[in-house]
């Protein structure tokens, strides 16, 4: 029996093994990130990671440990032995998968392969691959095949895969086999404590990256698909429900409900022009890079800019929300993809149907994607302009038409429509993998050059648009606003999933409807996505009741502050401070002013988990 237990401790030691074998491969494939940190920091990734390890091993060891004790009950093999060989290797391969997607997704989002990213597989499969064109594919594979090489060589060495079952007494056998299964889970809930092991076992430092790293990304996956396969709960209760409303309705309560108008009209036509990834970054005006955007630069001198605008998360599916609903981000979830609860929603496209107005939604790629069609026509959308109305010839990439076809679309149609019309157009050329019509304007390769020359691309159409609808007889009586859907983390890869950088946005309104004293006017006022529907909703004289997530950014008296979230946190920004906290980790990872006030870093933190209850709450209502 002692040969057995040496076998138990020796599948033990293989998937440790491995796991830090996987651990050490994302933390060389992310060794730019770690500059400067020490060789400790390292080997304390393998030390608090090895818990959360442990425990998925146990869970490994689980069907093994059963098979033994079956057959060893029943005193023949049940099963031929070459099964254990399989199942290790099998699940070698899906390790081995898991975390050469890891290293994509993680790229991408900033965090870890999670159930959201097989959501979107699910619900938009072919835009979901086109996401990672972008990617390097062939060091994926051979980092994958690697991994597979090495776990089956060295399960050869370190598996005992011939198991032998000693002749003992049933009531020995009773014993021994209740004590391998105690054991292992006891290994499994990584403590003795009633309260179970949970992702904050590996959080040890203020460097996320480091957090993250101590994870285990294969248990990590199964208990985030685990938890949102579960009867729906809110996991963000910070606070008694009550605290969270009253804290929420105070960010929004203003003295005096006014605005200051700045339109020549309050029944103009509305189009509002979406820019795929268009982060600030892109936007020299905006603290961003020099040349992407010459366009841009100089429609905000004609126009009325809000240069301090944060996107709601990290997603078009979210901005898509978060510009005609006005609802923020609910992190782990989408309710765009969830039809009961999204036709709940208030949406700017019902508002403006229901005063007279013609709507229409125009895509250059399916509007399935997403659900996004659905979500038009439950909200009452005349008009979706997808793909499938372009020409085969005229489809550019796996996304579908460029930006420049689609402008060009977007102005023969709106001269159909009586006014006043309400129009989203929606970009696409500005994401991965950065395929362009016309030679690039930026001559590097690497991902950040491709970025800016898609971004090139898209100003330029952007600008040809204008220019276009400037002849048309609809143009001197329309509002176009221009904003992103999300920021990113090109083109200098410099901001991580809780930095604020990466959801700094641009939000410009433009047109001949705007009167000339605003024009090339800034607005400083800090707000996010959400609050271009009340701002929109008061310039026209319509009330906004029915978006209670927006603020009304023109009107003097409505206070200051951004909130966004991503997948493992969340933000919430103050003209005095800033922070963004890791829900997972439980602890602010960042902090605008380091050394403001301990005051007042509690009073951002407290708004910010007010309002993730909140949101949650509520979405979980609809």
């Amino acid at each position: 029996m002692l040969r057995n237990l040496f076998s138990f401790i020796r599948f033990f030691l293989f998937w440790l093994l491995f796991f830090a074998i996987t651990r050490a491969t994302f933390e060389i494939y992310f060794r730019e990130h770690l500059h400067g940190v020490s060789a400790l920091d390292i080997i304390k990734t393998f030390i608090y990671g090895i818990r959360m390890d442990a425990s998925a091993a146990a869970y490994v060891a689980i069907i093994p440990l059963l098979v033994f004790i079956v057959e060893w009950f029943v005193g023949r093999r049940l099963v031929k032995p070459v099964w254990l060989r399989i199942y290790v290797w099998f699940l070698v391969f899906l390790a081995s998968l898991i975390a050469i997607v890891d290293l994509g997704i993680f790229t991408e989002w900033g965090a870890k392969v999670n159930f959201r990213a097989f959501e979107t597989l699910y619900n938009s499969p072919a835009e979901s691959m086109s996401s990672t064109a972008s990617a390097p594919i062939a060091l994926h594979i051979t980092i994958g095949v690697t991994l597979l090489t090495l776990g089956v060589v060295l399960s050869y060495f370190i598996i005992d895969f011939n198991v032998e079952y000693p002749k003992v007494s049933k009531r020995t056998k009773a014993l021994y086999s209740v004590g391998l299964l105690l054991i292992d889970f006891i290994i499994l809930r990584g403590t003795l404590t009633p309260t179970p092991i949970n992702q904050s076992a590996g959080y040890f430092s203020d460097n996320q990256l480091l957090d993250l790293a101590a994870q285990n990304t294969e248990w990590n996956l199964a208990n985030n698909v685990f938890e949102n396969l579960r009867h729906p709960y809110n996991p963000y209760n910070f606070m008694p429900e009550k605290q969270a409303e009253e804290i929420v309705a105070n960010n929004y309560k203003v003295e005096k409900d006014t605005t200051v108008k700045v339109l020549t009209t309050d029944r103009p036509n509305v189009v509002i022009i979406q820019l795929e990834s268009y982060t600030a970054d892109l936007i020299e005006s905006l603290g961003g890079e020099k040349g992407v955007s010459p366009n841009f630069e100089k429609l905000a001198k004609q126009g009325l800019s809000f240069n301090n605008i944060y996107a709601a998360g990290d997603r078009t599916d979210k901005g898509v929300i978060a510009i005609l609903s006005a609802f923020p981000s609910q992190a782990i979830r989408t309710i765009i993809v969830d039809t009961v609860k999204q036709r709940k929603l208030p949406s700017l496209m019902t508002e403006f149907k229901d005063t007279g107005y013609h709507t229409s939604y125009f895509y250059g790629g399916h509007s399935n994607y997403m659900n996004f069609d659905t979500y038009m026509y439950d909200h009452k959308t005349d008009l979706i302009f997808d793909k499938s109305r372009i020409p085969a010839d005229q489809i550019g990439s796996v996304w579908g038409a460029h930006d420049n076809i689609l402008f060009q679309k977007n102005v023969v149609e709106l001269g159909k429509f009586k006014q006043p019309f309400f129009s989203l157009v929606q970009t696409l050329t500005n994401h991965e993998p950065f395929v362009l019509p016309t030679p690039p304007h930026f001559k590097g390769k690497d991902l950040s050059e491709q970025f800016k020359s898609t971004a090139w691309f898209t100003d330029s159409c952007l600008n040809a648009y204008l220019e276009t609808a400037k002849k048309q007889p609809w143009y001197k009586n329309t509002l176009f606003i221009i904003v992103a859907d999300h920021g990113h983390r090109l083109p200098r890869s410099t901001s991580w999933a809780y930095s604020p950088a990466k959801y700094h946005i641009p939000l410009l309104f433009y047109g001949e409807v705007i009167k000339p004293e605003y024009r090339g006017q800034k607005i400083t006022k800090l707000g996010n996505q959400t609050d271009i529907a009340a701002t929109l909703l008061a310039q026209l004289g319509l009330a906004h009741n029915n978006f209670k997530w927006s603020k009304n950014l023109l009107n003097p008296y409505s206070k200051q502050f951004a909130f966004y979230d991503w997948d493992n946190g969340f933000g919430f920004l103050t003209p005095e401070q800033g922070i963004a906290y890791d829900s997972q980790g439980q602890r602010i990872i960042y902090r605008k002013h380091p050394n403001a006030d301990a005051r007042l870093t509690e009073k951002a933190l407290l708004n910010g988990k007010a309002f993730m209850q909140q949101i949650y709450t509520e979405y979980l209502a609809y």
